[in-house]
């Protein structure tokens, strides 16, 4: 009967562990060290680079259930060229539209892992009003306690390509160019 007992306990410590070990952690996005930006080819010149300056959103990683979810928004009024006549002529109806769609948003539907690392999120892109399937690729990921801080956090690079005409953005094509690369760096800080 003792042995009975004993193996139950053990079990039932064994199932705890295991729960603890595989328990969802969740991560709120840090807005001063996450910076959502968008390249493209502008009249065959040159790359153009802009950020958004606002961005929030959690995500959630079960790295030994290997599985996720990532949930970002980013205010698109903070959209930095670096020009403010500029930021609002993007900010205008033939482009982000911000006073109809003040955000983008970027909500996964599966994160894929290389082990306990995540490589790639699926998930759906809203510009504009208009919502497209985009895979993120995860270019590097980090986990570790936070040095000042003095919490777990993680960090991570994305990039994904898209045609700026499917979001209802298409002005001035193909002199400006309609493929963007969007990349994220992002930081986060377990809650």
């Amino acid at each position: 009967m003792k042995k009975i007992a004993l193996v139950i306990a053990v079990s039932t410590l064994s199932a705890f562990t295991a729960a603890a070990i595989a328990a969802p952690e969740t991560f709120n996005i840090d807005p001063t060290h996450t910076a959502p930006r968008f390249e493209y080819t502008h009249l065959g010149y040159s790359n153009q680079m802009h950020r958004f300056d606002k961005t929030s959103g959690k995500i959630v990683l079960d790295r030994a259930a290997h599985t996720g979810s990532v949930d970002v928004t980013i205010d698109a009024k903070s959209v930095n060229t670096g020009y403010a006549l500029f930021n609002g002529h993007i900010q205008g109806e033939d482009f982000f539209s911000t006073e109809k769609y003040p955000t983008i948003t970027f909500k996964s539907t599966a994160v894929k892992f290389d082990g306990d690392k995540p490589v790639a999120v699926d998930g759906n892109l809203t510009i504009k009003g208009v919502t497209k399937p985009v895979t993120l690729t995860v270019t590097s990921f980090q986990s570790m306690p936070h040095p000042m801080l003095k919490k777990d956090a993680i960090g991570a690079n994305a990039s994904a390509k898209l045609k700026r005409s499917e979001f209802n953005m298409g002005k001035n094509v193909p002199y400006v160019g309609d493929e963007v690369t969007l990349t994220i760096a992002v930081e986060a800080i377990k809650e």
